[in-house]
């Protein structure tokens, strides 16, 4: 069984009907209206979060702004004691980044402040920079990565290290560049 949505099943019993109406209103922004009247249950608006890449074992910011929000102190520290402990599976084959997913992770570790610079760069728009800040609002590193997957998404194959590179470079990043070529 999957350890994050054992966790994530755990939260769903432990929810009232009135943390979930909460939860649902801070997701509106994010969730189109008839999608979230859809979700009788907070499993269900979990699964909508899921779809949506709003919400994975790699990916909790949004859930914890959201368990924060509505004042879920004990939810939140066991997530936050979930991601500490590795999402209950530290070393397991295939958790390793993939071919596509090592450069973002080397750029988004190495970039910091530069990021939007480096967006640009990439011919990424200020709207969809805006669109990424808003879904992640109080986390500069998660922002970056989810512009990154999101530029890579838009390219498609298209998308590559060399543009990456190229980018980098050009924004005077030479050792992040040098990095990734590596």
């Amino acid at each position: 069984m999957d350890p994050f949505l054992a966790l994530l099943n755990s939260f769903s019993s432990n929810l009232s009907e009135i943390d979930l109406a909460s939860i649902k209103f801070l997701c509106r922004d994010v969730i189109g209206k008839k999608k979230l009247e859809s979700a009788q249950s907070a499993r269900d608006l979990f699964s909508i979060l899921m779809e949506q890449g709003q919400l994975s074992r790699h990916r909790v910011t949004f859930l914890e702004s959201l368990l924060t929000a509505i004042k879920r102190e004990d939810l939140l520290l066991q997530l936050k004691q979930f991601v500490e402990e590795g999402g209950g599976e530290v070393n397991a084959p295939g958790n390793e980044p993939d071919a596509d997913e090592k450069p973002i992770k080397v750029i988004s570790e190495n970039v910091g402040r530069e990021w939007k610079r480096l967006m640009r760069e990439l011919d990424f728009t200020d709207v969809q920079m805006e669109r990424v800040m808003a879904a992640n609002p109080l986390n500069l590193r998660e922002q970056f990565i989810q512009s990154l997957q999101e530029w890579q998404k838009c390219k498609g194959k298209n998308a590559k290290v060399t543009d990456l590179i190229q980018a980098l470079r050009a924004c005077k990043l030479n050792l992040v560049a040098d990095i990734v070529e590596q």
